[in-house]
């Protein structure tokens, strides 16, 4: 009769528990149903392309393709959440350690010396020893689970810090350029008040009108060269504001537009309502961490059922050391634990992880409708940013025509200057809304895009 060795029973034993655990695992029900809409109540382009990933690049800008690029490898949050991506992997890595037993090695040796004899003894031992958790109610798969599911929407928010990143330098970048071209403007403006300031002082000196007429002059000149100062200096916080994001000293200036593009945004593909589950990463973020918290329920569940732990052990103890591995010694137990006997204190753990379950479903529904509103706004926005901008480029032709007029009547002495500045300063009006409904309607866009889930599929 042949007898096995501890070591090869440890073996054994390591084998079957792998067996038993294979038979266990988390259940998984179904989310809960959300009612979805089949369609969008806003118009959209049936014959626009479909969005690719670089969906920034349908704006045609290539110095703004740039910008982003650099962002996206240098930004601080996206390295920060890139890191809470990695240690999400790596707690879920250390959760997978469950499905192994946990194996100790251990040796060690001794030499004494009496102090009266000066005999020498010397002494050695070795030992193993295992432990191993059977999975029987499954309550180790669904620790697995939940972590897994926080690794994947850890993973989901740094798509949502990427897309929103996009979303910020873009909208930096056109504001600059938006702030360009009202400076530009402004100082247009103020040297053609200047040359208004001219005329009524001359016509002053000659008597042809007031000194109301001049303080007037005066007071519009003074108007906007005070109003551009503010208009210098909201450049210089939204130049600083796109540097950060490119982790540099606010000093260095990022590459900006002179003005916004003449060519009207590009067209979207929209697509179903029901989509947005797979391309918006904050929902899928949402929705991944709704099944981590079912899976928590799991966990919490299960840990209340009996759990059994089998262990094992060997060793081996000489006191010469040659003779160590003949002296083995082997021992293999079973540990089982009753945690369901604490019944008022299991029904209170899992009512309340139900309850934090459902507070997730709740917050996935909110989330997931406010998404549906945010779309919903963008599409109908854009159709009204479109018609407001045929009508504002139609006001600032009016504008400019009264504004002919008025220097013409004021030049012939059929009028004093107040007529003349005020259609002055209706012009200036007219000219700063066609730029900021230009702006309006870039970040529109942009709000569409980022709604949309970008180009994420």
């Amino acid at each position: 009769m042949t007898h096995s060795s501890p070591l090869q029973r440890l073996g054994a034993f390591a084998c079957a528990a792998a067996l038993l655990a294979g038979c266990a695992g988390a259940r998984h029900d179904p989310l809960p149903a959300v009612a979805m809409p089949a369609n969008w109540s806003a118009p959209v382009s049936a014959d626009a392309p479909a969005t690719t990933r670089d969906w920034w690049r349908s704006f045609g800008d290539p110095q703004l393709d740039t910008l982003i690029d650099d962002a996206r490898r240098a930004n601080n949050d996206l390295a920060i959440a890139a890191i809470r991506v990695y240690r999400a992997q790596l707690q879920a890595g250390l959760a997978n350690t469950n499905l192994t037993p946990n194996v100790t090695l251990g040796a060690n040796g001794a030499v004494s010396r009496t102090l009266d004899t000066h005999q020498m003894s010397r002494s050695s031992n070795a030992n193993a020893s295992l432990s191993y958790e059977i999975d029987l109610w499954g309550r180790l798969a669904a620790l697995r689970d939940a972590a897994r599911w926080e690794a994947d929407a850890t993973a989901a928010d740094l798509e949502a810090a990427r897309l929103s990143l996009i979303g910020t330098t873009a909208s930096l970048y056109w504001r600059i350029g938006f702030l360009n071209r009202q400076i530009a403007l402004g100082d247009a403006n103020i040297a053609y008040a200047v040359r208004t300031l001219a005329v009524v002082r001359s016509r002053h000196t000659a008597g042809a009108v007031s000194g109301l007429d001049l303080a007037q002059a005066e007071q519009s000149l003074a108007t906007q060269r005070a109003a551009q100062t503010r208009l210098i200096q909201q450049r210089t916080e939204n130049r600083h504001a796109l540097a950060i994001l490119f982790d540099r000293p606010p000093q260095q200036r990022a590459a900006e537009p002179p003005a916004l593009p003449d060519a009207p945004p590009p067209e979207v593909a929209a697509g179903l309502p029901a989509s947005l589950l797979g391309r918006r990463p904050d929902l899928r973020a949402a929705e991944f961490r709704l099944r981590e918290s079912l899976a928590q329920v799991d966990a919490t569940r299960t840990s209340f059922y009996p759990t059994f732990t089998l262990t094992g052990a060997a060793g081996t103890s000489s006191t010469s050391l040659e003779r160590v591995l003949a002296n083995p010694v082997g021992t293999l137990g079973l540990g089982l634990a009753l945690p369901f006997i604490q019944w008022n204190t299991m029904q209170l753990q899992i009512k309340v992880s139900k309850t934090q379950y459902e507070e997730a479903v709740v917050g996935f529904r909110q989330k997931l409708y406010t998404a549906l509103a945010e779309v919903e706004n963008a599409l109908s926005a854009r159709v009204q940013l479109e018609r407001e901008a045929e009508q504002r480029a139609l006001s600032l032709e009016q504008a400019q025509r009264a504004e002919r007029l008025a220097a013409a009547q004021f030049a012939a002495g059929a009028t004093a200057v107040q007529p003349w500045l005020d259609q002055q300063q209706r012009l200036r009006d007219a000219q700063s809304a066609d730029e900021q409904t230009r702006l309006d309607r870039l970040n529109n866009q942009m709000t569409l895009y980022r709604a949309l889930g970008g180009g994420m599929s």
